[in-house]
C-alpha cells in the first residue's frame, strides 16, 4: 500500500465515527477513536467489495498503520445519537473535474450494494437484535429512501418527489433528484443559505453522509439475513 489513507475523526462523549476522507462510506464508529479507527480497518475488506462492483480501484489497509488522521471534531447530540454529522475542513475543499465524476461512481456503487443486499434479503426473516429490535427489509428500504430526500434538501433546498404507491420507483426518482442536485453543485447553481438561514452542506459532506447511511443499512441486512 502507498501512502497512509488520511481520516477524520468525529469525537463525542459515547461515541467517536472514523472516515475515510477520500472514500465515501467507508465510515465507522465505536466508544473511542483507536476502536473506531480498529473497525474502519476490519471493514475494508468489506467496502473493497462495494467498489469493485462498479466504484473505482480500492486497496483495503493492512493494519492501522495505513491510515493518518489529519483532522478531529467534536461530535454533537447526533454523533451520540449514532450518525456521523461533524463538519470537517475537507468538506469543503474544491472537487477536481475528475473528483466528480469519482464521487458519483462510489456514491452509486452504494446503491448498487444496498440493492443487491435488499434484493437477496427479500424473503428472508432477518434476525432481531439482543432486545428484539430492528426494521423489517420494507422498513429499512423506505427509511434509507427517505433519509436521502432528507439530506437532499441540505445540499438543494428542495425535495425529492416520490411515488407512494411504488418503494422501487422512489427509491429511483429520489436518486436521479441526488444526481441532478450534484450536477447542478458542480455548475456553482445551488444555494449556499436554506430558507432559514441554515447553511447548506457541501457535496462532499453530502456524499460522506448518505454513503455512510447507504452502506451502514446494506451491512446491517446482509448481516440480519445471515442465518
Amino acid at each position: 500500500m502507498g501512502a497512509p489513507t488520511e481520516c477524520v475523526v468525529e469525537v463525542g462523549a459515547k461515541r467517536t465515527f472514523a472516515s475515510a476522507v477520500a472514500w465515501p462510506g467507508w465510515c465507522r464508529s465505536a466508544k473511542a477513536e483507536v476502536e473506531a479507527l480498529e473497525t474502519l480497518v476490519a471493514y475494508g475488506e468489506r467496502y473493497a467489495a462495494v467498489l469493485a462492483a462498479g466504484g473505482p480501484a480500492f486497496t483495503p489497509p493492512r493494519s492501522m498503520g495505513d491510515l493518518r488522521v489529519v483532522e478531529r471534531a467534536p461530535g454533537n447530540a447526533t454523533t451520540e445519537f449514532g450518525a456521523p454529522d461533524a463538519v470537517f475542513d475537507a468538506d469543503a475543499a474544491a472537487i477536481a473535474a475528475r473528483g466528480w465524476a469519482r464521487l458519483r461512481s462510489i456514491l452509486e456503487a452504494c446503491w448498487a450494494a444496498f440493492d443487491r443486499a435488499a434484493t437477496d434479503a427479500d424473503g428472508v426473516v432477518l434476525r432481531k437484535g439482543p432486545r428484539g429490535g430492528g426494521r423489517e427489509l420494507g422498513a429499512i428500504v423506505a427509511h434509507v429512501t427517505e433519509a436521502e430526500v432528507s439530506y437532499l434538501r441540505r445540499l438543494t433546498g428542495a425535495a425529492a418527489q416520490l411515488d407512494d404507491t411504488d418503494p422501487w420507483a422512489s427509491r429511483q426518482l429520489e436518486r436521479a433528484a441526488v444526481l441532478d442536485g450534484l450536477d447542478r453543485a458542480k455548475t456553482g447553481t445551488l444555494p449556499e443559505v436554506g430558507p432559514r438561514g441554515g447553511m447548506m452542506w457541501t457535496p462532499r459532506r453530502f456524499v460522506r453522509r448518505a454513503a455512510w447511511h447507504v452502506l451502514d443499512h446494506t451491512w446491517e441486512i446482509e448481516d440480519r439475513a445471515q442465518a
